[in-house]
């Protein structure tokens, strides 16, 4: 059995944002069902050890509204919570790793130059490596976290490079772990060692190439980014000045988009994550959501559960 649980859907800022007055952000701020936290999730074989995927600014109040999550009781400190893998440097992503400083022992899974990230930024130091471990993953070499005791977790984990960027905060910067591009946007297989079951994770992805398609094709179960609608729309909504290809994030719609480039592959579940406050296809009855939903696509939310 794999069980994933998201722990938060949206993109950066969440759903509202605290400073955005777009149309979803308004309506969201009185209709608790569009209300979502930035893009995580939580999986688990065994119901009792869980390792997250990427840790959001919000992991706070993911782990407060998650009982999954909770200490066991008649524990006076306990996190069931065994290891965090990173998918790529930005704050989206490991922001939330600060809210984990508290003393309970885990494992950051990440490629060496999202390591390198956190070692040139002195406040992940309140993670202290005696006590806290940080374990670098490498490009298409599977890997098996561990649980605190140190036996296998029965979870394989596959990372692979997709087309992506590196953190926008280093831009125009000397990257702590080189400037090659390589690791700076994951994209992971997860596998019930088990069972066999599995799915994708894919937070963040600028395009879809053939080599990716082929990879993907047949899967159970695929989370993909979905940032943005169209490509342009943060700034023809007047809400930025970067397109979704300067931020990294392939646009849901067009002929290049995602839904048109994973149509056909014969995918059991395609669910759009790490959607940004702007994309129309957050409201319900809009008709980008309509597109998106009879091209086969369903939208994560907090708490959404899936078991494979």
């Amino acid at each position: 059995m794999l069980r994933v649980v998201v722990l938060g859907a949206a993109a950066g800022g969440g759903i509202p944002q605290w400073n955005c007055g777009c149309p979803v952000c308004l309506r969201a701020r009185g209709d608790p069902e569009l209300q979502s936290t930035q893009a995580s999730i939580a999986v688990s074989t065994d119901d009792d050890h869980w390792f997250l995927i990427n840790a959001s600014p919000d992991l706070r109040q993911q782990l407060t509204t998650t009982p999954q999550l909770h200490p066991r009781a008649g524990h006076l400190r306990h996190s069931p919570i065994a290891g965090v893998i990173l998918t790529n440097g930005e704050i989206d992503a490991v922001a939330g790793l600060l809210s984990m400083r508290e003393g309970s022992p885990f494992t950051i899974y990440a490629h060496a130059k999202v390591l390198a990230i956190l070692k040139a930024n002195s406040i992940f130091n309140v993670l202290s490596e005696n006590n806290v471990r940080r374990q670098p993953i490498a490009v298409d070499r599977a890997f098996e976290p561990g649980l605190g005791d140190g036996s296998p977790s029965g979870i394989e984990v596959l990372p692979f490079a997709v087309s992506g960027k590196g953190a926008w905060y280093l831009e125009g910067k000397v990257h702590p772990g080189g400037n090659d591009g390589a690791g700076d946007t994951l994209g992971l297989r997860i596998k019930d060692k088990r069972s066999g079951k599995f799915f994708y994770f894919i937070a963040a992805c600028a395009g879809v190439s053939d080599e990716l398609k082929a990879r993907l094709a047949g899967a159970p179960l695929v989370f993909f980014d979905g940032t943005v609608w169209r490509d342009d729309e943060l700034i023809t909504a007047g809400l930025g000045n970067k397109t979704g290809q300067g931020m990294g994030h392939i646009a849901m719609s067009g002929d290049r988009g995602a839904i048109a480039a994973l149509d056909g592959l014969d995918i059991g579940q395609k669910v759009f994550l790490h959607i940004n406050n702007s994309n129309p296809a957050l409201l319900p009855a809009s008709p980008e959501r309509e597109l998106a939903e009879r091209a086969g696509w369903q939208f994560a939310t907090d708490g959404t559960e899936i078991v494979l």
